[in-house]
């Protein structure tokens, strides 16, 4: 189900694409910076084209759009549901006291790493394929970009979260103090922490004027580290299988 709703969500960005697309190539633009909200769909259906075939693609595409944003809302709604009734739930729970970690992207890690009492903070990284690459020779030694050689879907649900650590963090939001009421005061404090190492560690590269691709990947990888320090002792003594 985790797979299922980032391959839709894959789909309705390239149908999102090819709307936009066809409305740049004819030199239409929408004045309003936020996209895709009911206005903006108002919006999009009020365009005509003069040409029969371009009208027919062009409605054709802000079909397709509208039908996977229902079909995403749909799996949203059933990971939801299954996530409150699963074995992973106080996983699930601990998740998504980091910043960036909402319900989709903690269901996944959750399902797709299973037992995290399989790693350790340090090894946790290399498993995800998020630790960097290394060339050796004699007294040489030269890193280089990061592995890729672990779990491809598992890596790439703790970049996209670990961007969100790089906007500005002062005290929680009202998501996450509600989150907060779901756990343990032990999780509660190690989110909170987490939470703010990973925010300075933002700020860190940025005032180093780091890549900010390579500073995020960086981010990610400690992220991970955070994430099995939330979930790892809430499985000790139960051997958990990834579903």
């Amino acid at each position: 189900m985790s797979r299922l709703r980032s391959g839709t969500a894959k789909d309705l960005a390239h149908a999102r694409q090819h709307v936009n697309a066809i409305l740049l190539r004819h030199g239409i633009r929408y004045p309003q910076d936020t996209r895709w909200t009911k206005e903006h769909r108002l919006w999009l259906h009020r365009q005509h084209f003069d040409q029969q075939a371009l009208q027919f693609t062009y409605e054709a595409d802000v079909e397709q759009a509208e039908l996977l944003t229902a079909q995403l809302a749909r799996i949203d709604k059933q990971v939801t549901a299954t996530a409150a009734a699963c074995r992973y739930g106080p996983v699930i729970d601990a998740l998504m006291c980091l910043r960036g970690i909402h319900i989709t992207t903690a269901f996944g890690l959750a399902v797709e790493i299973g037992d995290w009492t399989r790693f350790t903070g340090s090894t946790i990284g290399s498993y995800l394929g998020m630790v960097p690459s290394e060339e050796s020779s004699g007294q040489s030694r030269h890193q280089g970009p990061i592995t890729k050689a672990g779990h491809t879907y598992a890596r790439k649900l703790l970049i996209e979260a670990a961007w969100q650590h790089r906007r500005p963090y002062a005290r929680p939001g009202e998501r996450l103090l509600r989150q907060f009421e779901l756990v343990a005061p032990a999780t509660r404090i190690r989110a909170l922490e987490g939470n703010h190492r990973l925010h300075r560690k933002w700020e860190h590269f940025d005032e180093r004027h780091k890549m900010p691709v390579k500073a995020n990947t960086a981010i990610a990888r400690e992220l991970a580290g955070w994430c099995w320090s939330l979930a790892a002792p809430l499985q000790q003594g139960e051997r958990m299988n990834a579903a």
